[in-house]
Formats: C-alpha cells, sequence, structure tokens
C-alpha cells in the first residue's frame, strides 16, 4: 500500500493479494473459521483518491477500469457506492473511534476483480483508512488503524503490514515474513465470482491439517521449487463443486510447465506460480490466445 499527499488529496495504491496457503483448521463459536494462511500482496493496484470535506458527509464515487480480455461487462455495476460500501463503513468507523466530525469525498478506480479472492474489497478499506488517517490529520499509528480493520473484515489488517505475511486466527492475526525473494504469477480472473460465506460453508476443515511453516522456510531461502511445491489451498475443493470454472482452470494449467498453480482466497481467481518474468508473460500470452479471458502477470511487492 503506497501513499502519498498531493496538495489536498491524498492518493493511495491499494494492492491485490495471493494466498499461497490456506488451511481451514476449524469453525470458531463467532461463525468464522480459524485459518492459517499465508498472503502476499501483488503489483495490481486499485487506485483510491480522498479529500477531506467539512461536513459530515462521505462521497464514494467508482469507476470500473475496462481491462482488455476481461469477459465480464457488468463489473462496474457490481460495486455499491451507499453505506455498505466497506469504504464508507471504514471511514464511519474511523471517525467514531477518532471522536471527528470531518467529512470525505473518495474516487475509486477499480483494477482488482471483483469477487475474485484477491481481496479486492478489503485493500480498498485499508485504503480509504489510511488515506483518511492522513487527511484527517489523525496521524495514528497502522496498528491502530489494523485494529478497526479486523473489526470490518478478515483480510483489511493484513494490508497494514505491507509485505507478505503468516496469518492465523481468522485471519487478523498478522505475523509479516521480511526478506522473501520476489515471485512472479500468472494469474486468470474467469466472468464468475464466488460468495466466500458459501465456499467456507461448503469446507470440512481438515482432519489432519497441513501446515504453512515449511512453505515459509522454502520461501525464506529463495526456494520457488519448493514453494511451487507446496502450495495449498483447502477451500479449492469446495470450490470446484460450486463454479466449474475453478475445475477447467485448473486442468488448463496444468497443460504448463509452472512451479504449481491453485486457487487464491476463497475463488475465483486461478495463480501459477512461474520461474521468472519472463515465464509469467509466455505463459500469460498462451492463455489469453486459448480464450480465458482476462489474464494477468503480476510479481509480489511490498512497501
Amino acid at each position: 500500500m503506497h501513499v502519498r499527499r498531493a496538495g489536498q488529496h491524498v492518493e493511495v495504491s491499494a494492492p491485490a493479494k495471493l494466498n499461497l496457503f490456506l488451511e481451514v483448521l476449524a469453525k470458531r463459536p463467532d461463525g468464522f473459521h480459524e485459518i492459517e494462511t499465508v498472503m502476499a500482496p501483488v503489483a495490481l493496484y486499485d487506485g483510491l483518491v480522498l479529500k477531506a470535506e467539512a461536513d459530515r458527509a462521505i462521497r464514494l464515487e467508482c469507476e470500473q477500469l475496462a481491462v482488455a480480455g476481461d469477459l465480464s461487462t457488468t463489473q462496474n455495476q457490481l460495486v455499491p457506492t451507499g453505506p455498505d460500501n466497506l469504504i464508507v463503513r471504514a471511514l464511519e468507523a474511523l471517525r467514531k473511534q477518532a471522536g471527528i466530525e470531518r467529512g470525505a469525498s473518495v474516487r475509486l478506480t477499480k483494477r482488482i476483480p471483483l469477487a475474485a479472492g484477491m481481496a479486492g474489497g478489503s485493500t480498498d478499506a485499508a485504503a480509504a483508512l489510511a488515506a483518511a488517517n492522513e487527511a484527517w490529520d489523525l496521524h495514528w499509528p497502522d496498528e491502530r488503524l489494523a485494529e478497526i480493520a479486523a473489526t470490518l473484515g478478515s483480510d483489511i489488517p493484513f494490508f497494514f503490514a505491507r509485505t507478505s505475511s503468516l496469518c492465523r486466527g481468522r485471519g487478523e492475526q498478522i505475523e509479516p515474513l521480511a526478506a522473501l525473494v520476489p515471485l512472479d504469477f500468472v494469474v486468470i480472473a474467469p466472468p464468475a465470482g464466488l460468495s466466500t460465506a458459501d465456499v467456507y460453508r461448503a469446507c470440512r476443515p481438515a482432519a489432519e491439517p497441513r501446515r504453512a511453516a515449511d512453505l515459509v522456510a522454502a520461501w525464506r531461502r529463495g526456494d520457488k521449487v519448493a514453494v511451487g511445491r507446496l502450495l495449498h489451498n483447502r477451500l479449492q475443493e469446495p470450490a470446484e463443486r460450486l463454479c466449474d470454472w475453478i475445475a477447467r482452470l485448473h486442468a488448463e494449467f496444468d497443460r504448463f510447465d509452472c512451479l504449481g498453480h491453485q486457487m487464491s482466497g476463497s475463488g475465483t481467481s486461478y495463480f501459477a506460480l512461474c520461474r521468472d518474468a519472463r515465464q509469467a508473460r509466455r505463459t500469460a500470452s498462451a492463455l489469453a490466445a486459448r480464450g480465458w479471458g482476462r489474464t494477468m502477470t503480476v510479481r509480489s511487492c511490498s512497501a
């Protein structure tokens, strides 16, 4: 997450994320699931611009950029701009906690696909908190903003770590992972989304859960081949039952000599880990030529 002040405006580049590992450990009494996941921010960004206002109104405008190869024609209609939007809810929560009466005008430019397991809504909410913290001159540390973020959604606190992280609990317990080699991916966002709640509802926690320690260790020593072999997502099997795109993408990626591939989060985006950026570009070109819709190359990043 990159934050920059430009006069009266605060501009934030809000990254997407990929889950390299996701294990579902147990159902919690609060209705959420206990998980262990490794999340990597990647260089695919939504753009958020926020300006502080003297009145209490929070105004949100959203533009969904047209993307070559995107088979969906209605994504911009799926982004609410009213009180249910996570950005609006985040700003309301921050204002209440800070005890202030400021308002904000927000312009959001969407590039991250919706309902795709890449945390587009969560990263936008984190960006709004960071932008308002600057525009409203609160000067709160990231840790305090992350506490508010945790009340809004499980993935939102991750973006205040500003680096790849091992996350536990329902995702809000963050252990940043430093000094990791960059990883190159090719990602396909199919023209169908999945409800996170539906996917978790269809998932049964593992009788013998896997742990992320081996993948984290391999990434720390720069062993991309081992990282690819250790990719894991417990939610993929139930997602394949709910959406045939996941199984189709699984079979398609098997045709390519990548280090490993799987679904991100609760879907529906599907990614492959490549040896380097050149292989990612070649694979993406081949997939796009085969008519798979929106195909992207991204690299893990930190800020």
